[in-house]
C-alpha cells in the first residue's frame, strides 16, 4: 500500500483495494460486475460502464462521501455524493452518483445501521453528470422522497422530469423557503439562479447541515489537492497518460509521475487550455501517432494532442494556491459573470451560516474553510476588493489572466454569434 494525502490506495500489483478509510477488502472478493454502470451511453464519459466507488467517513457516524471518477480523454476528476445521517433517523443523499452494485452495497451498509434513505437531493439544473444518476439511484430506494432544484431543463428537448427517469409520484420541487421542507430542522439551503445562458440555464443549491457545521455545494467552489485523490489512484493509467511529454514516452508508474499527470489534468479540466499548454496541428498529431510504438498506442490509438511548456507547474501552483477555495475559471468566465449581483447576494447568504467544512461534488473534500473564505472566492465579480465594509478579507484570490485566454476567446465567440447573453458589469 502507498500513502498519498493521508489516504491509502491500491497498488497496480496489489492484492487489496480500499472501500473506505477504515476497511480494506481482498481484490479476490470483488467481481467486475460490482462496478457495472449499464446506462453509461446516456452520458458516455470515461470510465464508461465500469465505475468504482470509495466511501469515506467525513464526520464520525454523521457524514460520508462516495467518490467515483469521470472524464473525457483521460481527464478524470472525482464526482461525489454525500450521505448525511438525520437526527430523526434515516439518511439524506446529496447529488447521487452512479448506482453500481458496489455503490448500492456500500449505501445499504449505512442503511442497515442508521435507517432508510428518506430524501434524495438533486442540487443543480444544468449538471447532466449529476442529473443522470438521480432516477436510477432513486429506484433502489422506493420510499425515498426526491427533491429537485426548481427550473429543471433538458437539451435538445425540454422533457418532463418523469421522462428523465425521476419517479413522478415521489419527486417534488425544492421550495424557495427552506423552512417548508421536512428536513428544515437539520438543514438550511440557498438557491443560486437560474442564470440565463441562452440555450440553457445554471442553478445550484448549497445545503448547510447545522449540527455538523458543514456546507454541501455542487460546482460553485472547489479546492485542488497537490496529489491525486484516492479514487483517481485506483486506476493510475489516466495519470500516467497525462504525465507524458511526447506520445512515445513510456512513463514509469511512480508517485512523482502520478502527481505530474494529476496536476496537468487539473489545469486542462478547469481552463481547457492554460497558457502553458500548446495544441499541435492535427496533422502533426496524426503523424506522431503513426510513429508511436504499439505500447504507447494503448490510449486513443497513439493520439496525444498536448504539448506542455517547461514551466507548466507555475500555472498549477497559481491555480491551487495554498489549497484555499476558488471558483472554477469556467464558471468565472462563462456563467457567473452573467449574474454578478445575484451571485454575490447568494454568496452573502451562504456566508451568513457558521460552517467550518465544505464538501463540493468535485476535486478535494472535505475542505476546512470559514464563511469569509467562501465569500472571498466570489470577489472576482466585484469592482472593489474590499467586501461588505470590512467584514471579509480585502484580498481576493485572482488567477493569472494569461491562463484565461482560451476561455475569453470562447466567451467572445459565444457572444458574437448570440448564443449566450453578454457578461454583465461587476458590482
Amino acid at each position: 500500500m502507498y500513502q498519498t494525502s493521508g489516504r491509502p490506495f491500491l497498488a497496480e500489483n496489489g492484492g487489496c483495494r480500499v472501500v473506505d478509510d477504515q476497511r480494506i477488502v481482498n481484490a479476490e472478493q470483488i467481481h467486475p460486475r460490482d462496478f457495472s454502470w449499464q446506462l453509461w451511453p446516456v452520458l458516455p464519459l470515461y470510465p464508461f460502464g465500469k465505475r468504482q466507488t470509495i466511501r469515506k467517513e467525513i464526520v464520525k457516524e454523521t457524514i460520508w462521501n462516495f467518490d467515483q471518477i469521470q472524464g473525457i480523454f483521460y481527464v478524470v476528476v472525482p464526482i461525489r455524493m454525500t450521505v448525511v445521517k438525520l437526527e430523526a433517523g434515516g439518511l439524506l443523499i446529496y447529488a447521487p452518483v452512479a448506482p453500481t452494485p458496489e455503490c448500492i452495497r456500500l449505501v445499504n451498509e449505512l442503511v442497515a445501521e442508521y435507517g432508510n434513505i428518506k430524501y434524495i437531493i438533486l442540487p443543480t439544473i444544468s449538471g447532466l453528470e449529476h442529473k443522470v444518476f438521480v432516477g436510477p439511484f432513486a429506484r433502489y430506494f422506493p420510499t425515498a422522497q426526491v427533491f429537485v432544484t426548481p427550473n429543471q431543463w433538458s437539451f435538445p428537448l425540454n422533457l418532463p422530469l418523469s421522462w428523465l427517469g425521476l419517479p413522478p409520484k415521489r419527486t417534488q420541487i425544492l421550495p424557495e423557503d427552506s423552512s417548508k421542507t421536512p428536513f428544515a430542522n437539520e438543514f438550511d439551503y440557498a438557491m443560486l439562479g437560474p442564470i440565463d445562458l441562452g440555450p440553457g440555464r445554471f442553478a445550484e443549491v448549497a445545503f448547510f447541515h447545522k449540527r455538523s457545521h458543514t456546507l454541501l455545494v455542487t460546482d460553485c467552489v472547489l479546492s485542488i489537492p497537490e496529489d491525486p485523490p484516492a479514487i483517481v489512484l485506483l486506476d493510475p493509467y489516466p495519470l500516467l497518460f497525462h504525465a507524458k511529454d511526447h506520445v512515445s514516452d513510456i512513463i514509469a508508474d511512480i508517485q512523482a509521475n502520478r502527481r505530474k499527470g494529476w496536476q496537468r489534468i487539473c489545469l486542462f479540466a478547469l481552463y481547457f487550455q492554460p497558457r502553458a499548454l500548446d495544441i499541435p496541428q492535427w496533422n502533426q498529431v496524426l503523424q506522431n501517432a503513426l510513429k508511436a510504438s504499439e505500447r504507447s498506442k494503448k490510449g486513443y490509438f497513439g493520439l496525444y494532442p498536448f504539448k506542455w511548456q517547461s514551466d507548466w507547474q507555475r500555472s498549477f501552483e497559481a491555480l491551487r494556491g495554498d489549497g484555499r477555495l476558488f471558483v472554477a475559471p469556467i464558471l468565472q468566465t462563462l456563467i457567473l459573470n452573467r449574474a454578478p449581483q445575484e451571485t454575490i447576494d447568494w454568496a452573502d447568504k451562504v456566508a451568513s451560516w457558521d460552517f467550518q467544512w465544505i464538501i463540493p461534488c468535485h476535486f478535494d473534500s472535505p475542505i476546512q474553510a470559514e464563511p469569509h473564505q467562501f465569500r472571498q472566492a466570489f470577489s472576482f465579480l466585484e469592482k472593489q476588493t474590499a467586501v461588505n465594509a470590512g467584514l471579509f478579507s480585502s484580498s481576493s484570490y485572482p488567477l493569472p489572466e494569461e491562463d484565461f485566454k482560451t476561455l475569453r476567446v470562447i466567451d467572445a465567440g459565444l457572444n458574437k454569434f448570440g448564443i449566450v447573453p453578454p457578461a454583465k458589469e461587476k458590482v
